[in-house]
């Protein structure tokens, strides 16, 4: 059995590390038959294509997502070797890079607090996000990165105002390289004109970033009016999935709010068909949407506010 001798910072061929030490050629995570070692590769572009976004974040760990780039992840195959890693005595050994010429980061350990959670990424391609195993790799022999911005997991609530102007979006979260869907472009212009014409109004509007305990990334709402104490979720169509995504996407933020009697409403390009009317109005949600040069609210019973 050959003895490890890679130094920190090395590059290798991948073919000869596996013509060295074992291990399949071709997988992200690749247990070596012939050696104690599990092997980590990580590349950032074509990682994140495959819905795979590793980073360092500031509590000192490489964050890296598991194997598996359709539907949720499962703790098996390359995924449970390194969850097993420890107890059947073997290294794990973290690559950056996937194909070629790859660097050598160093061995890593599980963290012992909390070794991997669950997540959101899209699938590779960009399709639906699903769930996956984010794994918290702590360095035995190197010095981590620099973090990379993104926050570690909290261990409890985090709520902040935040502008609307703001970038950060629960999408470029989530899925930071895929274009926007014309819906999505519609929504973004809808809540700028909307928070044009209240801010005209003397309305202050911000919006919340919200980091709920246990969890890695933020959720943000489109919008605030602070002064009329209304939460607002703006969709750029009037479809049933659409409105059905709001009521559920308000429920969610609105728990978090410590406002009293905090009112919900859905910014809408235009009123929808009564069913959904029906809808909005068993759920309580109110309904914002554009009239002339500026917007109207309404109860899902038609009656203006």
């Amino acid at each position: 059995m050959p003895e490890w001798t890679l130094p920190v910072g090395a590059r290798i061929k991948r073919t000869d590390l596996h013509r060295q030490f074992g291990g399949n050629g071709q997988s992200g995570i690749s247990p070596s038959a012939r050696t104690p070692n599990v092997f980590i590769f990580s590349e950032a572009t074509s990682g994140e294509q495959h819905g795979y976004i590793d980073s360092w974040k500031d509590d000192g760990c490489f964050h890296y997502t598991g194997e598996g780039q359709r539907g949720d992840q499962q703790m098996i195959n390359g995924n449970r070797a390194i969850f097993e890693a420890a107890q059947k005595g073997r290294a794990l050994r973290v690559f950056e890079g996937a194909g070629g010429t790859v660097e050598y980061r160093g061995e890593f350990a599980l963290d012992s607090a909390q070794p991997f959670y669950r997540d959101d990424a899209p699938e590779t391609g960009g399709g639906p996000v699903r769930s996956v195993i984010v794994f918290k790799l702590r360095p035995v022999d190197g010095l981590p990165k620099r973090p990379s911005g993104l926050p570690a997991i909290t261990d409890k609530t985090r709520v902040a105002n935040v502008l609307v102007e703001e970038n950060n979006t629960e999408r470029t979260i989530v899925d930071p390289s895929r274009e926007p869907y014309e819906a999505e472009r519609r929504e973004s212009a809808l809540v700028q004109k909307f928070k044009d014409y209240m801010q005209s109004r003397r309305h202050t509007v911000e919006r919340f970033r919200i980091t709920p305990a246990g969890e890695a990334k933020p959720i943000f709402t489109d919008a605030y009016v602070k002064d009329l104490n209304i939460l607002v979720e703006a969709k750029g169509s009037i479809d049933r999935n659409s409105i059905r995504m709001a009521i559920g996407q308000l429920l969610d933020y609105r728990r978090f709010i410590e406002e009293t009697a905090v009112k919900c409403a859905v910014l809408l390009p235009e009123l929808p068909r009564q069913d959904l009317l029906d809808l909005l109005a068993y759920a309580g949600v109110l309904i914002y949407f554009p009239e002339k040069q500026g917007f109207v609210l309404m109860d899902a019973h038609g009656r203006r506010i």
